[in-house]
């Protein structure tokens, strides 16, 4: 597949330029100096194409950080993407990843998505040293730790009660550990949570 880079972006990863990296960025960055991946050439995407070929024309250890939202649901190969990172990606960069979580019902109503995500996902390809309950890796090993994962919950639209109710069970289910795993085993499809939050690091 054909790579479009919009805005010189590779030749400031050759130059040396330790940048923040956005996948799946849209049309918004979160961050205006950061190189921006899409597969659809929105104003605010700098590399146009699929997320490997992107990965794979960058130098090794030259993103500084990464951050993507609402895209590694869509991936068919996510441990391909985490070694890919790996590589480009410097030793201590963050990674900072927004998914669905399984349990929201908006997930299935998307023919896109291929991956759900739970609190323990990441930890069948990373170390991880926060869950009480151990997941097999099955032979992979990717170059992070998990540091830290958050359950979020939301409600659209943003109805107040709603909204303040949904706020509330966060507050509860994020207080431990131990309420999160307690949660997800058991009351997740009471009170659906929105969205999971990964910090990864890599080593």
């Amino acid at each position: 597949m054909t790579l479009i880079d919009k805005t010189g972006a590779l030749q400031r990863l050759q130059r040396g330029d330790k940048v923040m990296l956005e996948l799946g960025c849209g049309p918004r960055k979160v961050d205006p100096h950061a190189i921006g991946v899409d597969l659809l050439d929105f104003d605010g995407v700098d590399l146009v194409g699929d997320v490997y070929v992107a990965l794979s024309a960058m130098p090794a250890s030259s993103i500084s950080r990464v951050y993507t939202s609402h895209f590694l649901e869509h991936l068919p190969d996510l441990p391909r993407l985490l070694d890919e990172l790996g590589r480009v990606m410097a030793p201590g960069a963050p990674l900072s990843i927004v998914v669905p979580h399984f349990s929201n019902p908006f997930y299935y109503s998307d023919p896109t998505h291929r991956t759900p995500f739970g609190l323990y996902t990441l930890a069948y390809f990373c170390d991880q040293h926060l869950f009480r309950r151990a997941v097999p890796r099955y032979g992979f090993q990717s170059p992070f730790t998990v540091e830290a994962v958050q359950l979020r919950f939301k409600s659209y639209p943003p109805r107040y009660l709603r909204h303040a109710l949904k706020r509330l069970v966060g507050a509860i289910v994020n207080s431990c550990m131990f309420a999160m795993e307690l949660y997800e085993e058991n009351f997740c499809w009471l009170v659906p949570c929105y969205e999971v939050q990964y910090t990864l690091r890599r080593q």
